[in-house]
């Protein structure tokens, strides 16, 4: 049997505000949603899969059930990464992301995950303070490492 990584549910505390985050800043679409009062939800999924099947396109949904702001401290998700596929393409989302106003971590700068892969990506977070990710594969300069050989993107503060 080969596992995959399906879609990730995270609970926010405003429906409204995270799903326009999510759309504008990551690019994704609405596949769904209950504005049913206590049962909040939305759909989004990657406009770039071409399949029909609906669980090959969903991506994230967001549950509004919480309250408060998302912990590091707290067992849990640390971020969530998305791969695309050139530091390119992770450029082309920093800019969005700066042009929304949305404030990037370590100076925005792009952080290779660590000396030993040329792997990297930059860090945001959403709207309830979940940290993400948008990395890419390889061409990342190795020696900005911010961790040695151990993976950078599990070691921020």
């Amino acid at each position: 049997m080969a596992l995959g990584t399906g879609h990730v549910g995270i609970n926010v505390t405003d429906l409204d505000r995270s799903r326009r985050f999510y759309l504008e800043v990551l690019g994704l679409e609405l596949l769904g949603e209950s504005t049913e009062d206590g049962r909040r939800f939305a759909f989004l999924g990657n406009p770039d899969v071409s399949s029909e099947v609906f669980l090959d396109r969903l991506a994230i949904t967001l549950w509004e059930q919480s309250t408060g702001t998302f912990s590091t401290h707290a067992p849990g998700l640390h971020h969530l990464a998305f791969h695309v596929d050139s530091v390119s393409d992770v450029e082309r989302v920093r800019d969005r992301v700066q042009s929304l106003g949305v404030e990037l971590l370590h100076g925005g700068e792009i952080v290779p995950h660590s000396t030993e892969f040329d792997s990297g990506g930059i860090f945001f977070l959403d709207p309830d303070g979940t940290r993400l990710e948008v990395c890419a594969p390889a061409g990342v300069a190795t020696e900005r490492a911010v961790t040695g050989a151990a993976p950078s993107c599990g070691f921020f503060g």
